[in-house]
This record gives structure tokens, sequence and C-alpha cells, in this order.
């Protein structure tokens, strides 16, 4: 806790989150969560997702490798996140709250959030980042069709998004200006909790469902992936993805090369820093160690909105710092042509954050190719596009920009990093 410097107890957290969140987030003993019959009579509706070989990729590549992806796009949220939303809304709705607060970069998770909240009758408040609000107009309004208050971070409303206003006159914002405004909201109102989409252990753990299918599928096909390749943000879907892998791979079962993919505007894995940072920029979360590159730096409007976190999980941090993953950036222009050449032969058009991770599956089906190796890739399609068109049409019309950090603004930013002694 940063008033304290102790590690954070259970009475710490229970002003914030739910009391069963909370128990799974602090657990190190339970290898396995039993999920309630409730959250799996909710999954039914969309689960088990498809693992899906891209033949006609395959093709268009001529690669000798196979490629699989897991594709998690298949509800009405268009993503993974909803794995995790029903999840949280079920507990906070268990424990007889009125409703819960979030933040939201690109939507998805504030769609899948409202659609869990309205199928169990809980208020619903979204701090959507600026950028992609003003960016992606249909998502907000889906998750207001479900009954969620979706409200520009940073906002006028909150004591937090007045101070971030003051500071960064006409900011688009940043996931960790929402997580603040979202926390300050929840605290300040009786009967509500915050809920988060990713990064922490409790929401990797609920993604686990997408890794468990994926490799039991492959059991079925009798094949097993040499490569597992996600996009990372805050690093859900990735963790929820390779946890079984993963698991393996510990356990010197087997052994996979496991690449996160994240986006050059905001490199927290591939230019930051491992050390102990505030979660949110309003500095009124725990800290958390994990790669950053500072609470207080606000990436450029890219519209991958859900890649837009300074930090990374403190699970796959730890697995990144012990070189049991690895770790790529690509630019934006980079990301949509691949976006736009999976759309072309596969049929479906995938979410900006899915299409890193298709990014790095061509670039090693490549090398694969230039090499003459054959090699089984598997990477998560963690959701579609169709709500992102403003971004496909600045790529069409040629209009997108790369905006990277240089290495001055990341070294300011980590200038600011709290002095932890560990």
């Amino acid at each position: 806790m940063p008033a304290t410097g102790k590690p954070c107890t259970a009475a710490d957290l229970e002003p914030v989150f739910c009391k069963e969140l909370i128990r799974q987030e602090l657990d190190n003993d339970t290898a396995q969560f039993e999920i309630p019959r409730e959250i799996r009579d909710f999954y039914r509706m969309f689960r088990p997702s498809p693992l899906v070989r891209a033949y006609f990729l395959e093709k268009a590549l001529g690669t000798p490798a196979k490629i699989y992806y897991k594709f998690e796009g298949n509800n009405t949220s268009g993503s993974h996140k909803l794995n995790s939303a029903v999840a949280q809304a079920y507990y906070a709705k268990a424990q007889g709250l009125k409703g819960v607060t979030t933040e939201t970069g690109a939507g998805q998770w504030g769609t899948a959030l409202s659609m869990a909240c309205a199928f169990f009758g809980l208020d619903c408040k979204v701090f959507m980042v600026k950028c992609s609000y003003e960016q992606k107009p249909f998502r907000r309004e889906v998750m207001r069709t479900y009954g969620a208050e979706v409200t520009p971070s940073p906002s006028m409303t909150t004591e937090i998004g007045k101070l971030i206003n003051a500071e960064h006159p006409g900011t688009t914002g940043s996931l960790g200006c929402a997580i603040s405004e979202a926390v300050e909201t929840a605290v300040k109102n009786p009967g509500y909790r915050y809920v988060l989409g990713s990064v922490l252990n409790q929401v990797l753990l609920h993604q686990s469902i997408i890794g468990l299918e994926a490799h039991a599928a492959f059991e079925k096909l009798g094949e097993r992936p040499d490569v597992i390749i996600g996009c990372a943000g805050g690093g859900s879907n990735l963790g929820g993805l390779i946890a079984p892998f993963m698991g393996e791979k510990l356990r010197g079962e087997r052994d996979y090369r496991i690449v996160a993919v994240e986006p050059s505007s905001c490199p927290s894995f591939t230019r930051g820093k491992y050390a102990y940072d505030y979660c949110d920029t309003g500095r009124i979360c725990p800290l958390a160690k994990m790669y950053t590159i500072g609470a207080d730096y606000i990436p450029s409007p890219s519209h991958a909105g859900g890649l837009r976190f300074h930090g990374m999980s403190s699970t796959l941090s730890e697995l990144y710092d012990q070189k049991l993953m690895e770790a790529v950036s690509v630019k934006q222009t980079d990301v949509f042509a691949a976006a736009v050449q999976f759309a072309r032969v596969e049929g479906i058009l995938p979410a900006p954050e899915s299409s890193h991770a298709i990014r790095a599956a061509i670039d090693e089906a490549l090398k694969c190719k230039a090499e003459g190796r054959e090699e089984t890739i598997l990477f998560g399609l963690t959701g579609t596009g169709y709500f992102d068109l403003t971004a496909y049409q600045a790529f069409n019309d040629g209009r997108m920009e790369d905006r990277e950090p240089t290495d001055e603004d990341i070294r300011l930013s980590l200038e600011k990093l709290p002095k932890v002694k560990e």
C-alpha cells in the first residue's frame, strides 16, 4: 500500500473490490477454482469458442507453418472480455451490491461489463478513455443500450478527473486516468465496487478458460503449438491463452515459445522498467510490481485503445523477467496492414488489439517460409473490429500515423516512479 509500504491485505481492498474477487486476487495456493453454475450457464451462450486453422492465410503466405487462432469474438461484446465480466458481475450480485464502476479503453471491456450487469440486474458506470469515446460512438451506444452510464475520461465529474484536466489541458485520456475516476466513484457511492477488465490475477484466472479450451482442442487434434502469440496491453487475454501451456512449461513437461505483442506507442515490456508503480494516473490504487513506462505517461491516441495501459500484469511481468516469454512491439500501420490481409483471406474483420497478434503470427510464418521449417503457431484473436471502422478508414485513406514515445519521454515518466524498498 502506498501509505504504509506494506503488502495489501483483504481489509485494505474491501472498500474497492468485491470480497470473492479479493480472495481470488490474493490466493497463492489454489490451483483451480470451481466455476459457479450461474457463470457456466451464461458461458453456454457463447462458449466454447472455436479454435480455427487459418488455411487461407497459410496459402496466401506460402508458408509451411500451420496457423491456428482461438476466436473470442463470437458474442455481442465482440471480445474475450465477457469471460471475466460475467464472473465479476456475478460475484457483485452475490454480495448484494447495487452496482459497479469501471474504465474502458477501446470499449470492449465496458461493452462486456454492461451486458453482464444487465443480465444480473446491476447498475454499471463506465469511464471511457476520451479518445475512444470520440472515435467509437457505436461502441458507446451498445453500452448505453445495455443500461450503462458512459462518461468520457478524464471528466469533470470526479475530483481526480478535474485534477488531470487541469494538469493536462485538452488531454485525450488514458486507461490510468479512467481507472482513477472509476475507483473514486466506487469508493464514494455506497453499494458500489470497482471492477477491472485486465492486469489483475483474478482477471487472468477468469480468462484461463480460453487457454483451457485451446489446450483441450489441441489434445483432440493430436497436435500442439510450438509458438503461442497474444496481444498485450494489461495482459488478460495473453495470460488466459497461455495459462495451461505455461503450466506445462514451468513443470518441465513441454516447452513453448510464448510471445507478447504490444504497440510501439505504449511499449511497457520492450522499453519499460520492472518496478513498483501505480496502476492509475491519479495514484489512489495500490502499487504493483510490473513492467511499466510510468503512471504519468499518456500514450498517443492509438486506435488500439485496449492496449494503452502504461503497465503490464504482475504475473506476466514476472514471467517475462524470468525470460519464460518474449515480447515485441509493432507499429500501428504494420498492424493494420496485417489486419487487412487477414480480413481479406479469412473473412473476419479483426479488432485493432487482436491484429497485433496477427502481425506477429504472419511475421513468424514468413520466417518459417524463409528458413524452410515447419511450425505450429497459435494466436489469440481476441475480438472483432466492426466498431473500429474509423480506424480502418484512417488506414485505408492513408491518414494513419505511427507515433512512438522518445527515449526522453519514457525517461521523464520513469523518473516519477514511487520510491519503494524491496
